[in-house]
This record gives C-alpha cells, sequence and structure tokens, in this order.
C-alpha cells in the first residue's frame, strides 16, 4: 500500500491555520481512497527539529535524526508539505527539516534516493503575490522550493495549492477583499481533494 510523508509547519493550530487545514483536506481524501495505507506525519511546530550544526552536518547520515529523515522522505510515495508563507519565505521549522534531510550522496547528489517523487505544497499567505498585485515578485516561497526540490533531490513534479488573502477577515478596514479571501479558501480545497484523488488513482 501507498505511503504519504505529510509535514505541517504552521504555528497556528488547525482551524486557525489555513494551510493546516487544506493538508488537512487533502490528507482526508488520501486516506479515503487508500485506507490501509501509510501515513508518516511531522508536526514541525509542535515538534521542532534542531538546527544543523556542523558536526551534525559532517556525519551525514551516520546521525540517528538525518537518517531518519531521509528513510521517511525515501519511503513516501507521495510528499504533501504545508509551507505558509512567513515574511516572505518559509517557516524556520521547514527550513530546519531541509536543511536536516539534505544529505549529500543520499538524498541529494548524482542519484538522489527520493528522486521523481510527487510533492503538493499548500503555501498560504495573508495577502496577494498574483501578477499585477501591489507584492508581485516578493514571492520567495514558490521559487525557492521549486528551484530546491528540483535541483537538489530530483524532484520535478511539484504542485502548488496556494490559499491566498487569508488575513482579511482579520482586518475590518478591507471588508471588500473578503469574497476573494473565501473563494481563495475554497478552491485550495477544492485542489486538495482533486490533486489527492489523482495522485491516489497512480497506486490503486
Amino acid at each position: 500500500m501507498p505511503t504519504l510523508l505529510h509535514i505541517d509547519s504552521s504555528m497556528w493550530p488547525s482551524g486557525a491555520s489555513a494551510s493546516r487545514d487544506v493538508t488537512a483536506t487533502f490528507r482526508e481524501e488520501w486516506e479515503a481512497q487508500h485506507p490501509h495505507g501509510t501515513v508518516i506525519y511531522r508536526d514541525l511546530a509542535v515538534e521542532p527539529l534542531p538546527h544543523i550544526t556542523g558536526g551534525v552536518f559532517t556525519a551525514g547520515d551516520e546521525d540517528p535524526l538525518r537518517a531518519t529523515l531521509a528513510s521517511e522522505l525515501e519511503q513516501a510515495d507521495v510528499v504533501l508539505i504545508a509551507a505558509p508563507m512567513y515574511n516572505l519565505t518559509v517557516p524556520s521549522t521547514l527550513k530546519a527539516w531541509i536543511d536536516q534531510v539534505m544529505i549529500a550522496g543520499r538524498t541529494i547528489g548524482e542519484r538522489p534516493s527520493a528522486a521523481g517523487t510527487p510533492v503538493v505544497v499548500v503555501s498560504s499567505r495573508g495577502g496577494s503575490y498574483r501578477p499585477g498585485t501591489p507584492r508581485d515578485g516578493w514571492d520567495f516561497v514558490v521559487p525557492y522550493l521549486t528551484t530546491l526540490l528540483a535541483g537538489y533531490f530530483g524532484i520535478t513534479e511539484v504542485e502548488f495549492i496556494i490559499p491566498e488573502l487569508t488575513s482579511v477577515p482579520k482586518r475590518a478596514s478591507k471588508p471588500e477583499l473578503i469574497p476573494l479571501y473565501e473563494a481563495s479558501r475554497a478552491q485550495a480545497h477544492e485542489d486538495a481533494v482533486a490533486k489527492a484523488k489523482t495522485l491516489a488513482a497512480r497506486f490503486a
């Protein structure tokens, strides 16, 4: 049966986190398609990983934690990552996971051990960074993860689900944006269901 690696990184709990809510929708659909499959789950906010040190970096996969993280990535048939935008980029908790799991000669290098694994990234953000908006070009989550996963891990099948304007309900000054926020949220959940079904079908 297939294995899903599910990584959450939002500092907010379910119900207050758009990224968690959308990854939960994806996972629910995935598990409906594969009720006997395996889900490896890491909540990087609840159980943060240590930042990498020189000694741990040098140890590579001889370090027990790094070896475990690499193994989880290698076991996965699909990877689901919640990467909310914090200050224009990924949360530091997610960056710590990336640094730990990047092991030269194993997960990265000439023959990356998880190459070709499909990845779905849910990147929520408080505003909008679409072309034509005032913050167009300020998104460093999508280009960073796209380049990193393809260039180092050999993962070129990366799809992004982007619920945006998540801070709008908290801003009484811009009620005209609420319909756009609601539409984005609804679309994100629809996309999560659709992508989960499509990927799950590969392992029927």
